[in-house]
């Protein structure tokens, strides 16, 4: 139960916590940022860890000059690419034991098969837009290894989004983040990345609800999410 409030405290105060760990950490803060961002875009069950928020704070720290901004961003672009490779490898391998297994309810065939009719139609622009997607940024390289994507394909989209990703929302912290607007009123920042990175979602699930035909989004998924 302490473990929620405690979470929130961790993302709303970012740049806090982050300066504590260089601080105690030193150099052993670019092995932490790493894990943080392969996990979280490597494994469909972590997608509550820190995404954009974390890269905009890293990048905010690296302007004082604790960290190396060229080193986080190359550092941070292997993890991410690193990340989205080794969940679309568990999708290929495992994936289809994982959809079928009806103890794990949290992915299941009809969101295998309305995300496919996504990749279908929107193609490996799919792989680059779900990084800026909350959930999606873990979901969607998954469901690329189930699916029909082939990998050749898929790394190339994997390493532009992954490089766009990276670069822009670390860079974003750099320049911007220790202004003294934004340094007095980290959270408010915290909650504007969060809520520009839903736009996409808050888009597609008003377009499917005006033509359910339209492939999108597992709705469902997105129906529980949105009502609890």
């Amino acid at each position: 139960m302490e473990f929620f409030p405690l979470f929130v405290d961790f993302i709303l105060h970012l740049d806090t916590h982050l300066a504590q760990i260089v601080s105690q950490y030193g150099a052993l803060t670019y092995v932490i940022l790493f894990l943080i961002v392969f996990a979280e875009t490597g494994f469909v069950v972590t997608p509550f860890l820190p995404g954009d928020s974390l890269l905009f704070a890293a990048g905010a720290i690296a302007s004082l000059g604790s960290l190396n901004i060229a080193f986080i961003i190359l550092l941070l672009i292997i993890a991410a690419v690193a990340g989205d490779t080794f969940n679309y490898w568990i999708g290929h391998y495992m994936g289809r034991k994982i959809v079928d297994n009806p103890k794990i309810t949290f992915i299941n065939q009809e969101h295998i098969d309305k995300t496919e009719q996504y990749y279908k139609k929107y193609g490996g622009k799919t792989i680059i837009l779900a990084r800026f997607i909350p959930i999606l940024r873990t979901f969607a390289p998954f469901v690329a290894g189930v699916g029909t994507m082939h990998y050749s394909k898929f790394i190339l989209y994997n390493v532009v989004g992954g490089v766009i990703w990276v670069t822009l929302f670390t860079l974003l912290g750099y320049f911007f983040g220790n202004l003294p607007f934004i340094k007095e009123n980290f959270h408010y920042a915290v909650f504007a990345i969060i809520g520009l990175s839903l736009v996409p979602i808050m888009y597609e699930y008003i377009q499917h609800k005006r033509n359910p035909d339209v492939p999108g989004i597992p709705m469902k998924k997105l129906e529980k999410v949105i009502n609890e």
